[in-house]
């Protein structure tokens, strides 16, 4: 506590306006006048992401959020304005726990506590050196900055980060290029991946402000008349689909039947365009795949390439549909991490009404959210408790999940816990992965309590409805037998 009841010099996140209700600093409404026409952003108006943003001027070292960002050098030793006033705040065990971090790449980041800060964690990443002749090489790595922050944030179930400026003056990167690739980068990882951190703080000085205040409304429109009237400002080179800046030159993936508008090409005029480019050329025989492909004996290889092709079509639709309404069922969603420390992702059946929505849609959802997290080894959790008819997903949709899914969801899979199974499913699960899919039998592990399931998984890093609680504690008695089992189980993964 402060002494003698002293008002707290910390700031409170919650008592900060999001981006959606700060004033221009004129203090005057823009009007805007528009010629007929399509206007088409690539970053429109989103309510749901504006209210998660927040521009504060001030010290980062002050926020009360769960965790807030220190940029540094590569033995995280330098001495910033940030990182020196983050140490004066949070005391000497922070250096002494920094020690053990054995330093950070650039473009990396690490995490450690927060002590005697308000904020509970400190996120330490590492900015570029800025120089013209690397640019595309700064580039890439101030978005990794940026990236591994978020994604720190998301994989700890994060509610709340700040991010402060991480190009310090030291390091000589043009603050306004800087801000671009900062604003764009969380705002493409708010769309994608952002459904369980409810705000980001950017943190800047004086001489900041009035940069990100210039560029904050070409990434966070806060009306259709200020995202239309942002589209000219917006620079060309936006990144891809996650902000990643892109090399047009380094591009070295084939546009699929290039030069044809119809899918519904003969075999001829497909096979007309293979080995045209100078990089499939390094392919092999182009001859003896033709004959491959003509005689229906196609390669192992081939096949993975064609399988790949096709998610990745899936996964544009996704990325490019509008699935808010299958987010707003909170069917799916991600939350801590189990004993071995993966990725836990929750599925929620009764959540899902199967007879009332567009299972399409569903799955889109699905690849949307499951992408990014397959990259590493995941176990889920579903729960099965208080299904009815109407929220059975049936063998077909299933098998066709699994048919178009990547290869990394199924090989990064380590565990499927399916909680409160009724005989019934039991019955149709070992029929599913006996006959239907092969791979997934040995990962799925009927666990009949949650008692069971904390063995595996601690309770605070997992988000269980309220419903399957009250339902476990009214009907699952505890069961020793299960619960040692289960304890081998999760040693032996």
């Amino acid at each position: 506590m402060d002494p003698l009841g002293a008002r707290s010099q910390f700031v409170e996140v919650q008592t900060l306006s999001t981006w959606e209700w700060q004033p221009d600093p004129e203090g005057e409404e823009k009007e805007y006048n528009f010629s007929q026409q399509a206007f088409l952003s690539p970053f429109p108006y989103r309510e749901d992401i504006n209210r998660k943003i927040v521009l504060y001027n001030g010290n980062v070292a002050l926020l009360n959020c769960t965790a807030i960002v220190n940029t540094s050098n590569e033995t995280l030793t330098d001495k910033n304005p940030i990182s020196e006033s983050i140490h004066a705040y949070a005391g000497p065990e922070l250096r002494d726990e920094m020690l053990k971090l054995k330093g950070c790449r650039t473009g990396e980041a690490k995490m450690t506590k927060g002590f005697n800060l308000a904020a509970r964690f400190i996120i330490h990443t590492v900015g570029p050196k800025y120089k013209t002749k690397y640019r595309t090489a700064a580039e890439n790595s101030l978005y990794n900055c940026y990236r591994n922050v978020m994604q720190l944030a998301k994989e700890q179930a994060m509610a709340s980060v700040a991010v402060c400026v991480v190009s310090t003056t030291k390091r000589g990167y043009p603050l306004e290029d800087a801000t671009h690739i900062a604003l764009r980068t969380v705002r493409r990882f708010l769309e994608n991946y952002g459904e369980s951190i409810e705000t980001v703080v950017f943190a800047v000085t004086d001489t900041e402000e009035p940069t990100y205040r210039k560029l904050l409304p070409l990434y966070y429109p806060r009306s259709e008349e200020e995202e239309r009237a942002s589209l000219p400002l917006i620079p060309t080179d936006i990144g891809n689909s996650e902000g990643e800046p892109v090399v047009p030159e380094r591009q070295i993936r084939i546009a699929e039947k290039p030069g044809f508008d119809s899918e519904a090409e003969t075999l001829d005029s497909d096979l007309g365009q293979v080995g045209t480019h100078a990089f499939s050329r390094m392919e092999g025989d182009v001859d003896k795949q033709r004959k491959l492909i003509l005689q229906g004996q196609l390669s192992d290889a081939t096949m993975q390439k064609q399988h790949q092709r096709n998610y990745n079509r899936w996964l544009c639709r996704a990325r490019a549909e509008d699935l808010s309404d299958i987010a707003a069922l909170k069917a799916l969603y991600q939350t801590g991490v189990d004993m071995c420390g993966r990725t836990v992702m929750v599925l929620v059946g009764r959540n899902i009404p199967v007879t009332l929505i567009a299972m399409e849609k569903a799955l889109l959802y699905f690849i949307h959210v499951m992408d990014h997290i397959t990259v590493k080894e995941y176990v889920m959790v579903y729960f099965h408790t208080l299904t009815g008819e109407h929220n059975h997903l049936d063998s077909e949709f299933l098998k066709k999940l699994h048919e178009i899914v990547d290869t990394k969801f199924k090989n990064n899979l380590r565990a499927f816990y399916f909680v409160h199974p009724s005989f019934r499913s039991k019955v149709s699960t070992w029929f599913f992965t006996t006959f239907s899919v092969s791979g997934m039998k040995q990962k799925v592990h009927h666990v009949e309590t949650l008692q069971q399931l904390f063995t595996c998984i601690l309770p605070e890093q997992i988000d269980i409805p309220p419903f399957v609680l009250e339902y476990d504690a009214r009907v699952r008695p505890y069961t020793h037998h299960s619960l040692y089992g289960m304890v081998y189980h999760c040693r032996m993964l």
